[in-house]
């Protein structure tokens, strides 16, 4: 089985992002290598995809990841006030 890169789950460290796009982008990769470091073997990965993609349920589920990932990287940086 091949092997998905591992990534830092929180890359350089930090949550804090100039502005609100770079967040919801931050929160994008956060929930991406999330999912990366629980299912590491690629193959697996790429057929599970077939099985999510066109389920809205589970669409809907990993949009509500982002969105909690958006909401941690908007309170770290104080909703860009």
């Amino acid at each position: 089985m091949t092997q998905v890169p591992q990534r830092p789950l929180v890359p350089d460290n930090t949550l804090i992002t100039k502005t609100p796009e770079e967040g919801r982008s931050l929160a994008v990769m956060l929930a991406r290598n999330s999912i990366h470091a629980m299912q590491g073997e690629l193959e697996t990965l790429k057929a599970g995809r077939a099985q999510y993609a066109h389920d809205p349920h589970g669409l809907i589920a990993a949009s509500h990841v982002i969105a909690v990932e958006f909401a941690t990287v908007a309170a770290a940086n104080n909703y860009w006030r």
